[in-house]
C-alpha cells in the first residue's frame, strides 16, 4: 500500500470513528429524554381542545355548597361518569345536582373515551404557573396530567403541555421554575416518553411545549423581565430535555400590538423566537355583532400573512360562546354580566370559526375549552337542564343533545383533513 492509500484509508477510519462518536452523543443529548417516534408527528392536521381539570372534590366531598358562591355558568351531563359529587344546588324536580372530580382517574379516562368516540384527536393540558412550584409539584393538577396521559396512551389521543403564566406574579418570579418543572414531567411523569403508545404532540419532528399568557396587558408581569427568553431556549436547545418546538399565546391584537395587546415590540421579538403562534380570540367576536365572522377572517388571514413572512406557524383559536355571569356576579357585583353574553346559536357561531380558519388556510386549530364551564366554552358533554337556582345561572343548550360540540368538532376535523369539503351550513345529524 503506497503512501496516498494509506493516508486515504486513515482519513476514512478517522472520518467513521467521528461519526461514531459525535452523531450517536449528539443525538442522545437531543432526543434520549423523548421518545423517538410518536403516533401525532405534527400538530398539522389536528383540532386539539384546552383542557383545565381543575375541579376538584373537597374533603368533604361535597361541591360548590353554597349557591351563592358558585362561579360556573354551564353544568356538565354527568350521567356516564363512573363517581359524581353532591352540591348545593337542586334540579326542577328536587333532586340534588350532582358534579364530577377532575382528580378521579374514571373522570379523565371517560374524557380521553368521548375524544376517541367523537374524533377529537386530543388536548393541550394547562400546566398553570402556581401548580408548577416545587411545593406544588406533586398536587392534585399533577395527579389529573399523570392520568391525563395515561388515558391519552390508552385511547390513542394526542396530547401536549401548555404552561399558563397566569399566577406568575410582578416581583421575584421568572420563568427558571417552570424550566425544572419541565424536568420533572419528563422524568417523574414521563410525559413525553409514555409507557403505552406515544402520542405527545410533536412538531416538525420536535415534542411541542406551549406558553401561554405572553403579551396581555392586564398581568403584572413584565414580559422582559421574566426569563422568557430563556425558558424558550432552554426548551428548544437543552441537550437532555430540549430538542423541542415551542408555541407561545398571546392576545388577539399581537401583530399590531393594540387593543387587548401590550405596545411593547419586544412581543413580537419573543414570537419571532418561538415555533407557533396561538393568538387567544375569546371575547373577541360575537354572532350578535353584523359581519363578525367577516372580521374575523380578515384577521386570520392578516395574521397568517405576518406569519408567512417571519417563518413562524400559525394556530387560530375558536370557541362556542361564552357566559361570565355567575363569577361576575361574586367578583364584581357593580358590574354583573349577563347570562350567555356571546350565544352559541346552537352551534353556528362554533362552525363558523371552524369553517371560517379552515377556509382561510390554516392547518391546525386550538379549541377554547373542553372542560371549562366556568366561562361556558365547553365543548364536553354539558346539561340542557342546569340546575335551578334565584341565585346561581346556567347557559343551557338551547334544546341540543349533550354532545353536539364534540360531534361537531370531529366533523370539523374531517374537513380539515380533507375527507369532507369545506361547508358553512351547520351539518345535521
Amino acid at each position: 500500500m503506497n503512501v496516498r492509500n494509506f493516508m486515504s484509508l486513515l482519513s476514512r477510519i478517522f472520518l467513521i470513528a467521528a461519526v461514531c462518536f459525535f452523531i450517536p452523543l449528539n443525538g442522545n443529548s437531543q432526543t434520549r429524554k423523548h421518545a423517538k417516534n410518536t403516533l401525532y408527528p405534527s400538530y398539522k392536521g389536528l383540532i386539539t381542545a384546552g383542557y383545565q381539570g381543575w375541579f376538584h372534590a373537597p374533603a368533604n366531598g361535597t361541591m360548590y355548597p353554597d349557591e351563592k358562591q358558585v362561579r360556573i355558568d354551564m353544568w356538565p351531563d354527568v350521567s356516564e361518569y363512573e363517581k359524581t359529587y353532591p352540591t348545593g344546588l337542586k334540579h326542577a324536580d328536587g333532586s340534588v345536582a350532582r358534579f364530577f372530580s377532575s382528580t378521579d382517574k374514571s373522570t379523565v379516562d371517560l374524557h380521553f373515551k368521548w375524544m376517541k368516540e367523537y374524533g377529537i384527536d386530543g388536548v393541550f393540558m394547562q400546566r398553570f404557573f402556581g401548580a408548577a412550584q416545587p411545593g406544588a409539584r406533586r398536587g392534585a393538577s399533577t395527579v389529573v396530567i399523570k392520568n391525563a396521559f395515561e388515558a391519552a396512551s390508552k385511547y390513542e389521543r394526542a396530547i401536549a403541555v401548555m404552561y399558563d403564566l397566569s399566577g406568575l406574579r410582578a416581583r421575584n418570579d421568572d420563568c427558571s421554575s417552570l424550566i425544572e418543572d419541565w424536568k420533572f414531567l419528563v422524568d417523574s411523569l414521563g410525559v413525553t416518553n409514555q409507557k403505552g403508545a406515544q402520542t405527545y404532540v410533536f412538531h416538525n419532528g420536535k415534542p411541542l411545549v406551549v406558553i401561554w399568557g405572553i403579551g396581555f396587558p392586564d398581568r403584572p408581569y413584565n414580559i422582559r423581565n421574566i426569563g422568557i427568553e430563556r425558558l424558550i431556549d432552554f426548551l428548544q436547545n437543552d441537550p437532555e430535555y430540549g430538542g423541542c418546538s415551542v408555541m407561545v399565546g398571546v392576545p388577539t391584537f399581537w401583530r399590531e400590538l393594540n387593543a387587548d395587546c401590550i405596545h411593547d415590540p419586544y412581543l413580537h421579538t419573543i414570537i419571532k423566537k418561538a415555533d407557533l403562534v396561538l393568538p387567544w380570540t375569546v371575547q373577541r367576536f360575537s354572532p350578535l355583532l353584523h359581519n363578525d365572522g367577516d372580521r374575523y377572517r380578515d384577521l386570520v388571514i392578516a395574521d397568517m400573512e405576518w406569519c408567512k413572512e417571519n417563518g413562524v406557524e400559525y394556530v387560530p383559536c375558536v370557541t362556542p360562546g361564552f357566559s361570565w355571569h355567575n363569577l361576575s356576579r361574586s367578583e364584581f357585583p357593580d358590574d354583573v354580566k349577563p347570562v350567555g353574553s356571546i350565544p352559541r346559536q346552537k352551534g353556528h357561531f362554533y362552525w363558523q370559526q371552524l369553517m371560517t380558519a379552515i377556509d382561510a388556510g390554516a392547518g391546525m386549530i386550538y379549541v377554547a375549552m373542553f372542560d371549562e364551564v366556568n366561562e361556558g366554552t365547553a365543548i364536553f358533554k354539558v346539561s340542557d337542564h342546569p340546575p335551578v337556582s334565584d341565585v346561581a345561572k346556567f347557559v343551557d343548550l338551547e334544546g341540543m343533545p349533550s354532545d353536539h360540540y364534540l360531534w361537531l368538532t370531529g366533523e370539523a376535523s374531517k374537513i380539515l383533513k380533507n375527507k369532507r369539503p369545506v361547508i358553512f351550513k351547520l351539518p345535521q345529524r
